[in-house]
């Protein structure tokens, strides 16, 4: 090495460049050794000998000559396939311009000293127990693949071993330490070319975690429910932390086989965790492309080996799926319809409790106002028939409505002031009023039941509610006990029975079925009608 500066000082006084600092290359004699280029980009380079033989060397040579000196030249790549003490020196590759020159120092030893071995050793660590790979260093192999030259096998050495050894170690121990060759073995024209490396394996105590493999699904005993015919695919899963673990199946005691024309095969898949882990995930995926009954008579294991020996395995069954019940919709379909039609009969029953609940306690009932007056007009009218509310009987009437319940009733001996027509003030109570309730009388305080007829066809244009009061003293109706008119409007509207002192009570069935049949109060202020 001492020798090769004042070599380069020299070179650079004649050509006044100054080459950069050579790149150091080891080789023992007898062996190849490869120069790689770095400034090449695919055009002609041209390598300088700068040694006993100096010359140039470039592709365009013939092979006679390249066997010749022993050099090839490919690419970016200098190739000395038997290094002797000719070679050692200092190389240079360029495409011509001079001061784009990278230089090599080639050092040839024909002994194994000490300053070749601190050079070319390489040192490796591995970890008890665990698996471990060593690599043969490349640093002097060509960079691409030459034409002619192949690679025949790398072979491994401990140093103080005869024998070959592998360069793998499942579970590293602490024997296992030491010093390891590498030779790898070139072919070329019918000659092999050796390439021996260095690497010093150090052993150190284990820092992480020993992992076991498992089988994360299926679990033990777990029965899947198929149907016959139909195909079916059962995964399973395990998690590994070495290549060399794998999982597969068993029918019975047999095993199950990877061929895919079989009624019932596997296939597997491996994928290896993100983040830089050494955890793997299998999948071993049991095929059945039509489920049989032999099928069902099974059991099926999933077993898991690994590289230590040790084995899990999970067993489970196939279950043809129940067929489907039409017991239970049919149940449930019988349960709406009952429900559906308790509800209807509770409502029909109750529904006038139920209506009147949600008026008084909920206030539901309209708040937007309808532009009526009145929430009824009570119309007295004497019964032809010598039944009717007394005086008293309608006085209770008029008042529970107004002071019990709120409503604004318009009466035709209160609200219709004299001097208008009798008709027209009729008519005009019941356009102002939301209902019409027609009460029979023992007497005569309002038109009387001929006046009936007169107003009837206003009644029924207007499409009014009705509500007649009866009496249980009124004879049966028939169409000879009303007239006419009287009759259409009782078929028009709803009837409320009257029974005398027993209805007095605000909280008697009478009362529950005219407030039913009466809107909801609005409590609009009472407008009298006045003369025109």
């Amino acid at each position: 090495m001492m020798v090769a500066i004042p070599l380069l000082l020299l070179l650079a006084s004649v050509t006044g460049v100054c080459p950069r600092r050579p790149e150091e290359k080891y080789v023992r004699a007898g062996e190849m050794v490869a120069l790689q280029c770095p400034h090449y980009r695919g055009y002609k380079l041209i390598w300088t000998s700068h040694t006993t033989q100096e010359m140039d060397l470039t592709s365009n040579m013939s092979s006679v000559e390249q066997m010749e000196i022993g050099v090839l030249v490919h690419g970016r790549s200098l190739v000395i396939l038997n290094a002797s003490l000719n070679h050692q020196g200092n190389y240079s590759c360029s495409q011509g311009n001079a001061s784009r020159q990278f230089w090599f120092e080639l050092m040839v030893y024909t002994t194994q000293t000490r300053e070749y071995e601190e050079m070319t050793t390489y040192p490796e660590t591995c970890y008890t127990l665990e698996s471990c790979k060593l690599k043969c260093p490349d640093v002097n192999t060509p960079s691409e693949n030459i034409r002619n030259i192949t690679i025949n096998s790398i072979i491994w050495h401990k140093e103080g071993e005869s024998y070959p050894t592998a360069n793998y170690f499942p579970s590293v121990e602490e024997n296992d330490r030491g010093v390891y060759t590498c030779t790898r073995s070139y072919l070329y024209r019918g000659q092999i070319y050796n390439m021996t490396s260095t690497v010093e394996l150090d052993v150190q105590p284990s820092t992480k975690v020993e992992k076991s493999a498992v089988i994360t699904s299926p679990r033990m005993s777990d029965v899947f429910p198929v149907d016959l015919g139909s195909t079916v695919v059962i995964d399973c899963q395990a998690v590994v932390y070495s290549e060399f673990d794998e999982v597969f199946w068993l029918m019975d005691k047999s095993f199950v086989g990877r061929n895919d024309s079989l009624p019932v095969f596997y296939n597997t898949s491996r994928n290896s965790s993100e983040g830089g882990t050494e955890e793997i995930k299998l999948t071993a995926s049991l095929v059945f492309k039509k489920v049989s009954k032999d099928d069902l008579l099974k059991n099926y294991t999933c077993k898991l080996e690994t590289e230590s020996q040790s084995s899990s395995f999970v067993i489970i069954t196939l279950v043809q799926k129940p067929r489907p019940s039409y017991g239970s919709l049919a149940l449930g379909i019988v349960c709406t319809v009952v429900v559906m039609v308790l509800t209807v009969v509770i409502y029909v029953k109750f529904k006038i409790y139920i209506t009147l609940f949600l008026r008084d306690t909920l206030g539901c009932h309209s708040s937007i106002s309808d532009g009526k007056s009145y929430d009824a007009f009570l119309m007295c009218y004497k019964s032809d028939t010598d039944a009717g509310l007394n005086d008293d009987d309608r006085k209770c009437l008029e008042s529970v409505l107004e002071e019990k319940f709120s409503y604004s009733l318009c009466l035709f001996d209160r609200d219709v002031l004299p001097g208008k027509a009798v008709q027209d003030a009729v008519l005009d109570c019941v356009l102002q009023s939301r209902t019409v309730v027609l009460v029979p009388t023992s007497s005569d305080p309002g038109p009387g039941a001929g006046f009936l007829s007169a107003i009837h066809e206003a009644l029924v244009e207007r499409q009014t509610d009705l509500v007649f009061i009866r009496t249980e003293a009124t004879q049966v109706w028939s169409s000879g006990s009303l007239s006419e008119a009287l009759q259409l409007l009782s078929e028009a509207g709803d009837c409320v029975t009257w029974k005398g002192v027993s209805s007095m009570s605000p909280s008697s069935s009478f009362w529950k079925q005219l407030r039913y049949y009466l809107p909801a109060p609005q409590n609009a202020s009472k407008i009298r009608l006045l003369p025109k």
